[in-house]
């Protein structure tokens, strides 16, 4: 299924100080999953089921899929009904997924991921994630991670992704500057979706976001779905 583009926020086309900005373009905006808009119908019925495992979402993958999992370049587990619960160790038989979907369930924690030696996209939004710790095995490879949609406040983690060049984490729960600087360490960040956070709201509101933070992440090309343009590029 071919991935659609999501709308980009309507106040992201602006110009202000140093760094100007051109308007959105809708068909260009921001690339996300379609498991990330969507919303499973609730099967509970007043009760909680128990969560289906990893191991279990992976057979049906490969009945549904007639192939080894173990084999695939793309997993995708995403929407399982009933949730996700537990990112556990069968996770470690994906040796040559190069993508994993695990967006919308309920999973509290990432965890389990040391034998995706080949990993580079991870989808996860629309979970219950509060903590960013559990990358160290895929810091190596990973070059996209989609988190958009979880609790996240502390980014205490994302340092160890050294090849990361995509993030997208809107509505997250990100309140203060400091957090949103330790993005700085990641070397080859390019592009960055940061929409619905406290930080983000508070200084949209004040008219700084974009320059702030383009200031912050010198090498960042894409905010929120639209080019920033620095001084000596306007000047070329």
């Amino acid at each position: 299924m071919r991935e659609p583009s999501a709308q980009t926020d309507s106040r992201v086309g602006l110009t202000s100080g140093k760094f100007s900005v051109p308007p959105a373009t809708p068909t260009k905006a921001i690339r996300a999953s379609v498991e990330e808009y969507y919303t499973p119908p609730s099967t509970s019925y007043g009760h909680k089921s128990k969560g289906t495992t990893i191991k279990e979402a992976l057979a049906k993958w490969e009945e549904k899929n007639g192939s080894k999992a173990a084999e695939a370049k793309e997993v995708k587990l995403y929407a399982q009904i009933p949730s996700i619960e537990k990112m556990d160790a069968s996770l470690s038989t994906l040796a040559a997924c190069e993508k994993l979907s695990l967006s919308t369930n309920q999973i509290e924690k990432i965890a389990n991921l040391n034998g995706l030696k080949n990993l580079k996209i991870l989808s996860l939004g629309r979970n219950s994630i509060k903590s960013l710790t559990g990358l160290e095995a895929v810091g190596d490879t990973l070059e996209e991670l989609w988190i958009s949609y979880n609790f996240i406040e502390k980014l205490k983690g994302i340092n160890v992704l050294k090849k990361l060049k995509v993030l997208y984490m809107s509505n997250n729960s990100v309140k203060d500057m400091a957090e949103f600087s330790k993005l700085g360490d990641l070397p080859c960040l390019v592009e960055l979706n940061f929409v619905g956070n406290p930080l983000e709201e508070s200084m949209t509101a004040a008219g700084t976001w974009r320059d702030d933070a383009a200031k912050k992440l010198v090498k960042l090309k894409k905010l929120d779905g639209v080019p920033v343009i620095r001084d000596d590029e306007e000047d070329d």
